[in-house]
């Protein structure tokens, strides 16, 4: 009988190759624990120019391990954000991240503009422009001061990729963009949540 979780051979990237190929199978297993998500397939890849083994990481969608995009877990790649952060800005932000990958630095700020933006609306704040809501997200006090000067630093890049001009966009600042992206993703969903929470467990009376 055929097994029906079985993987074919996948898209993936490669970090040697520094792009794309098509993988081989060399064996899998799959793991599931309900307390930690859904059904997961782990499978062992090999690069066609005889590189590095990648091992790979599907879920279950309901259907079959197929239908979920492979995420490379060796090497180590951009890591999954959480969940607590609102699907929207994972997507914008993923999207960002792909076009680090291929190299189109331009487009990767202004991906990171638009995380941004979708952060700032979602929090309440819509500004003239993304600079004066990322103010207003400091003077109400929903990012802190370093978050505030680290988008200060980035305006000027995020203004070149925003408009026509000859100002060239660097690997390095795409980089900075995403990392401060991410950083402030982390701030608003995860971070804030996890201390708020903690401040509720350490009121007394509270673990009752």
């Amino acid at each position: 009988m055929a097994d029906v979780h079985a993987p074919s051979e996948m898209a993936v990237h490669c970090p040697d190759c520094d792009g794309p190929v098509i993988g081989k199978p060399h064996g899998y297993t799959t793991s599931y624990d309900p307390k930690n998500g859904p059904p997961e397939r782990w499978t062992l890849l090999q690069c066609p120019e005889g590189h590095t083994m990648l091992v790979l990481q599907a879920e279950y969608s309901g259907m079959e391990f197929d239908e979920d995009t492979p995420y490379r877990m060796y090497p180590p790649q951009d890591r999954r954000l959480s969940n607590d952060i609102p699907e929207p800005l994972r997507e914008a932000h993923d999207e960002a991240r792909k076009c680090f990958h291929a190299k189109g630095y331009t487009a990767v700020v202004a991906m990171c503009g638009r995380t941004l933006e979708g952060a700032c609306e979602l929090q309440g704040v819509k500004e003239r422009t993304l600079q004066k809501s990322l103010d207003k997200m400091k003077a109400n006090g929903l990012i802190d001061g370093r978050l505030a000067e680290w988008a200060d630093q980035l305006r000027g890049v995020r203004n070149s990729a925003a408009h026509f001009n000859s100002d060239p966009i660097t690997r390095q600042d795409a980089e900075d963009s995403i990392a401060f992206s991410e950083a402030l993703l982390d701030y608003l969903y995860v971070l804030t949540a996890r201390f708020n929470a903690m401040k509720m467990r350490r009121v007394p009376g509270s673990e009752a």
